[in-house]
């Protein structure tokens, strides 16, 4: 029953309605919603647009007509207490829901106290979108950070985007805002639509804690579901988390998922499609782990996922949250590890991100010499900032928790350590002791690594550092930044640069390939044949190595060869494994080799057969990270270019030899020494035919004679293939 409200009520303000009006009164839950006004309450709402609007009491058998003003407001008496819900006439239909404005106090003061200390470290269920049912009412809760601005509204496609209709309210303390509305289901788009303290109208703002975001080129926010997806991987996690990851064999594809699965139309595919075929592909070459290009949403995809905005948000490019969750457990039911590309240094300047959120710098540092990257026009996150802080490595746990990822590369940590990098004299603010060291940095740094490894279940954080500064993998408690391991950029480096080379100018430059063990063990390293090494004019692997084809495809093999024996976890880009003829490029379908590539094919298979050998042969992993593990035989045969040396996982297991002849001429009756007398076989020979090579080698195995050589009482004679690896293990068995 609808009855008419007394045509009479305490009337608000004028100036109170022209802030209404206007989208900026600062305390909309001070007006709008159920209040004492004289002797009788008052319900008002503001719904701009409406024709007719009802207040619904108790069980919605009684309906009050509030009285329009003709601005949105609508008033009406109500009691003093007990339920209500406002039931509206659009032009476009009907809808009824409870009152935004009729609810106390969201967040809890626990949750505004840890934000503002930077120790909220489960802030994705709590800041931006998340569904609630409160007081038994259905809805999303929003939540935003934005201290210094005058109002704050959410708007979305259920208030037809209208800055008026959904009004915030600051909470004392840090400046966090919030609104619970009802009826607003997961799938939702919505942006913040926000006032500085100046009065000016800010570009409508994505949620920087956004789950699930739209599509690029939109930028706008979506409700995302409660991460419940159903695991299959506790086995997994359960293993992880009593491995040591040092000992472990860690061979990883990294790959940018949307190019791998691109196809001559352009589509990127989508993570249900790498299930059906990145899966497959990293099991039958035998990776263990598969490293993803950042995939937290970022709106060019130029810039490769490496300019990201949405820290908390799986691109929406590949599919929904739900989606990559399913791509990670499958991962793990094949045996591979997912590592994620993270990247807290630094984000875009877009308008809809996090640049001047609140027409204040936020997340980045006033300070242009401190807040500004000139080498990629993009902000400098301000670790130095409590709440910022605790935003990145909340980030980081959720990835890590959520997604249950087994590893972050942490990107452009160097640029982060540094207060000169890439920055001339007068151009960079020092610390407090006029030093160049981001002292905050170091200190966020600790911080993440020490959540991770308190939190993460044996999940591991890699660097990438590419300057000498000490104790990137130390334990935090030693002083260090308590990272797992660190991309080793000197070996990439000198690698790259020495096969570069011309074999004939090899044997003067021997360093670049001996220099790296003389730090090899100083840290944990990760050695690195990334993606930054097939782009911007580079040229492919492939196309760095001299002679003709065939002597290319040589060089490739025994690179990698070389990679796979070196004492260092392995890293490897897409394409690289087959030797791509050119640079990679984001925009164009991967380049697959033609099933009569002969050379190309060959080169997967003996990535494939590296692959499976150092998985299963401890002296090749075990102790990558101990000088114990690794011996030089011969590093200083400049007339050959001939280098030998030996692997050890431990005494229970037999060490491994590997001998690398840089050169394209065959060397015969090549002797070295060797600890151990009798038959000694050809676990890998990088020139075998099924690899496209001459199958110049020892016909799978060698037998010592008593001939000293090295030190060792017995050596082999051996054939060395031109530009070829030789790894061989003694057979104690053998007869």
């Amino acid at each position: 029953m609808t009855r008419q409200s007394p045509l009479r009520l305490p009337s608000l303000p004028a100036r109170d309605l022209a802030l209404l009006e206007e989208g900026r009164h600062p305390d909309a839950f001070a007006v709008l919603g159920r209040h004492a006004a004289g002797d009788v309450t008052v319900v008002r709402a503001f719904l701009p647009g409406a024709n007719y609007v009802e207040l619904i009491l108790g069980e919605g058998r009684d309906a009050i007509a509030m009285i329009g003003q003709g601005t949105g407001l609508f008033e009406a008496p109500a009691p003093a207490e007990g339920p209500y819900r406002l039931r509206a006439a659009w032009p476009g239909g009907i809808t009824e829901s409870a009152d935004p404005y009729s609810f106390g106090l969201l967040l809890s003061e626990d949750d505004i106290y840890l934000f503002a200390e930077g120790r909220h470290f489960d802030l994705a269920t709590r800041l931006g979108a998340n569904l609630r049912m409160i007081d038994g009412v259905e809805g999303t809760l929003f939540a935003v950070w934005a201290p210094n601005a005058s109002h704050v509204a959410v708007v979305g496609d259920f208030n037809s985007w209208d800055g008026r209709r959904h009004p915030m309210r600051r909470r004392l303390g840090p400046g966090v805002w919030e609104l619970f509305i009802p009826g607003v289901e997961a799938g939702a788009a919505y942006k913040y639509a926000i006032i500085a303290a100046s009065g000016e109208h800010l570009p409508w703002k994505a949620d920087p804690l956004a789950r699930r975001t739209e599509a690029p080129p939109r930028t706008g926010s979506v409700v995302a579901a409660p991460a419940e997806f159903s695991w299959s991987d506790e086995a997994w996690l359960a293993h992880r988390e009593r491995a040591h990851p040092m000992a472990e064999p860690m061979a990883c594809y990294e790959v940018h998922v949307g190019s791998w699965l691109r196809t001559q139309w352009g589509q990127m595919g989508s993570w249900d499609e790498a299930v059906d075929r990145l899966i497959p592909y990293l099991q039958h070459m035998g990776f263990s782990h598969v490293e993803l290009m950042p995939i937290t949403e970022h709106p060019f995809g130029g810039s490769w996922g490496y300019q990201p905005l949405g820290m908390y948000a799986p691109t929406a490019r590949l599919g929904p949250p739900e989606a990559f969750a399913r791509f990670v457990d499958h991962c793990h039911a094949a045996g591979i590890g997912v590592i994620l590309d993270w990247v807290p240094a630094h984000f875009p300047s877009d308008e809809h991100g996090l640049a001047r959120f609140d027409g204040s710098a936020l997340y980045e540092h006033e300070d242009p010499r401190e807040g500004f990257h000139r080498d990629w026009n993009t902000l400098i996150y301000n670790v130095g900032r409590r709440e910022v802080r605790g935003f990145l490595i909340a980030s980081a746990l959720w990835w890590v928790e959520t997604f249950h990822l087994d590893g972050l590369r942490v990107d452009a940590v160097a640029s982060m350590l540094y207060r000169d990098y890439s920055r001339l004299p007068g151009e960079w603010v020092p610390n407090q002791y006029g030093g160049r060291e981001n002292l905050e940095a170091v200190s966020f740094f600790q911080e993440l690594n020490t959540l991770i490894g308190a939190r993460g279940r044996g999940a591991v954080t890699i660097a990438e550092e590419s300057t000498a500064w000490a104790g990137v993998t130390s334990p935090v408690h030693h002083g260090g930044l308590g990272f797992h391991f660190k991309w080793n950029m000197g070996w990439m480096h000198d690698t790259l640069r020495y096969f570069a080379r011309d074999s004939v100018h090899r044997g003067h430059h021997g360093d670049d390939v001996t220099f790296g063990l003389l730090y090899a063990f100083s840290e944990n390293f990760v050695l690195p044949i990334s993606h930054d090494e097939v782009v911007h004019g580079k040229g492919s692997l492939l196309s760095r190595m001299p002679g003709d084809d065939w002597q290319r495809f040589a060089n490739l093999r025994l690179c990698l060869a070389l990679m796979w024996s070196h004492p260092g976890k392995k890293l490897l880009f897409m394409g690289c494994e087959f030797g791509a003829e050119d640079e990679w490029n984001v925009d164009v379908p991967f380049p697959w080799p033609h099933p009569d590539d002969a050379r190309r094919r060959g080169a997967m298979q003996l990535v494939r057969d590296l692959n499976a050998l150092y998985r299963s042969t401890p002296a090749l992993h075990r102790l990558d990270h101990t000088p114990e593990g690794f011996a030089w035989v011969i590093a200083d045969d400049r007339a050959n270019s001939v280098f030998a040396f030996r692997r050890s996982g431990g005494a229970d297991t037999p060490d491994i030899l590997v001998v690398a002849n840089m050169t394209p001429v065959p060397r015969h009756d090549y002797r070295i020494g060797v600890p151990r007398s009798g038959l000694w076989r050809e676990r890998l020979n990088s020139d075998a035919g099924v690899y496209g090579g001459a199958d110049i080698g020892n016909g799978g195995h060698c037998r010592t004679s008593s001939v000293a050589r090295h030190g060792q009482r017995q050596s082999l004679s051996l054939t060395l293939p031109p530009l070829g690896l030789l790894l061989l293990e003694h057979d104690s068995a053998g007869r």
